[in-house]
């Protein structure tokens, strides 16, 4: 067994069981792309067993902080079988969710969505590509699944010096076989979506956002909002949440004109009248800008941006966006209307969101109530340990 000394004091977070080992804490050692490793302190006292990753900065992702324990097929069909058991105590009104969240289930790199009888997986680090075909198999037995499609296209892929990947790994249709598409039919609360697996963003659809989505729809209706914009509103999720509280018109901005189609297929296959609704193809920031000189206004606002900040190095840039297009959302937003506002990067916590937001309020001249924190549905994880899965933070506000 290879092992990696790790630098004097570098072994702290390893104590309190976080699994990243970043290349600067390494004394001596390595090996191959997702060869397992021993992790060492700088005094040979054991630390972990972990995935070795030569090309990226996070050189080593652990797999167990048992020294009995051995990192092979039995231990990750268990470390599978947990993930998919642990989501059958989540209240998850679909038929679609996170069966995998990564480093959150113990499976550093590895992402997978279920979508009604398919599963979609992205391997994400060294030591999921070298384990692939092992955690397919676990995967489809513990599901009782027989279908998984590779969406392993992400640029994260590039940091851990592996290609993109996608296709299918297992139940690939033949040529010519009925129901072979890689379009999904799925449910979300009472309402009909589609996803296509091989072409939409992450797995095919933001599973994430599932809770926000029904808050949202709650607000509208609750408040009785009738003038709703979305903003970078992909395939039209809270487009439909809007419609179902009840909104009279939602305004949608998405720059992508397949996403668009298929957003205007979701208000029609939920049933909602198309005159209720506006799609705009346009860059959201140039939109607002231009929506506020024709002197329009609304009484609810969603912010979803992609994500601006992968990591804490490009958080100044990214917090510069956010906070312009909160500016321009806040000014448009009419008193007593809601704002839910969000960022999924990395690099951004859930404090610095807050004063963004904040600030961008004091730019635009506006105060608003806070009344709700946000994040990922709760089959996308945050642990004790690995604070990191919180990636994604929203905050509802009402402006005074």
């Amino acid at each position: 067994m290879k092992t990696l000394r790790l630098k004097d004091g570098k072994e702290r977070s390893l104590l309190r069981r976080h699994p990243w080992i970043f290349d600067s804490a390494i004394a001596r050692g390595g090996a191959d792309p997702g060869e397992t490793v021993r992790i060492e302190s700088c005094a040979g006292e054991f630390l972990a067993w972990a995935s070795f990753s030569p090309a990226s900065k996070i050189r080593a992702r652990a797999w167990s902080f048992d020294p009995a324990q051995r990192i092979d097929a039995s231990f990750l069909a268990a470390s599978c079988a947990r993930a998919v058991k642990a989501r059958r105590r989540f209240d998850i009104p679909s038929d679609s969710m996170r069966l995998v969240h990564g480093e959150s289930d113990g499976l550093p790199g590895l992402i997978v969505d279920r979508y009604g009888d398919t599963l979609v997986a992205q391997f994400l680090s060294a030591g999921a590509e070298r384990w692939k075909a092992v955690l397919t198999d676990a995967l489809l037995a513990e599901t009782g699944l027989s279908k998984l499609y590779e969406r392993s296209d992400t640029n994260s892929r590039a940091l851990e010096g592996l290609q993109p990947a996608s296709g299918w790994l297992r139940g690939a249709p033949g040529e010519g076989a009925a129901g072979t598409e890689t379009e999904i039919a799925i449910h979300e609360h009472d309402w009909k979506f589609t996803v296509d697996i091989a072409t939409g963003h992450k797995t095919g659809f933001y599973l994430d956002q599932r809770d926000s989505r029904r808050k949202f729809a709650a607000h509208v209706r609750r408040l009785g909002l009738r003038r709703v914009l979305n903003c970078y509103c992909y395939t039209g999720g809270f487009t439909v949440a809007a419609l179902a509280g009840g909104a009279a018109h939602v305004t949608s901005i998405e720059s992508s004109a397949p996403a668009l189609q298929r957003a205007r297929d979701h208000v029609a296959r939920n049933g909602f009248d198309a005159a209720r609704t506006e799609f705009l193809d346009a860059d959201v920031n140039a939109c607002l800008r231009r929506v506020i000189d024709d002197g329009r206004s609304f009484d609810a606002i969603v912010l979803d941006p992609p994500k601006l900040s992968p990591t804490a190095a490009h958080a100044e840039r990214a917090a510069r966006a956010y906070k312009d297009i909160n500016r321009l959302a806040l000014k448009l937003l009419e008193p007593g209307g809601v704002l839910f506002t969000f960022s999924c990067s990395g690099g951004i916590s859930a404090d610095l969101f807050h004063k963004i937001v904040a600030g961008a309020g004091a730019d635009a001249g506006v105060d608003g109530y806070i009344t709700q924190r946000l994040g990922g549905a709760p089959d996308h994880p945050m642990t004790l340990e690995f604070p990191e899965g919180e990636y994604l933070k929203g905050l509802v506000v009402i402006r005074k």
